[in-house]
């Protein structure tokens, strides 16, 4: 399934693989983590709703059930752990600007909301739409 835009190389595949839970337990084995994890980055990189995730990566639902499951399970923070340390190792985080952001907004533009007893506008700035302390 590799040569598609979103989905990981030999290569990164080789440096996530051993980070990830041990496939299957009870009741069945699981669908290949890297086809998932495949669909989640096609997920996040398109915008895309979860049930518009193409065909190839099988039902939506599975791809779903893992994501929360991994995200509430501390997979996701594993994973970002051993990468953050690997590429350290390597000098290629500049420590002065890492960051990692999911934040979303999502406001109308006339909207006002008070928010610990001072006031905040949502309104344009140079990064989108957000909101900005007025008191």
């Amino acid at each position: 399934m590799v040569g598609f835009r979103h989905e990981l190389s030999e290569a990164q595949w080789r440096l996530v693989e051993p980070i990830l839970p041990a496939n299957g337990g009870r009741g069945g084995q699981w669908r290949c983590h890297r086809e998932l994890l495949d669909a989640m980055f096609w997920k996040l990189n398109t915008g895309a709703g979860w049930r518009d995730l193409p065909e190839r990566y099988g039902p939506w639902q599975s791809v779903y059930d893992r994501f929360r499951r991994w995200e509430h399970d501390g997979t996701f923070a594993r994973i970002l752990a051993v990468l953050r340390l690997q590429l350290d190792e390597l000098g290629r985080i500049d420590w002065d600007t890492w960051c990692v952001d999911g934040s979303n907004i999502r406001a109308g533009r006339a909207l006002r909301a008070l928010k610990k007893g001072s006031e905040v506008a949502l309104g344009r700035s140079h990064g989108g739409w957000g909101s900005k302390s007025i008191s």
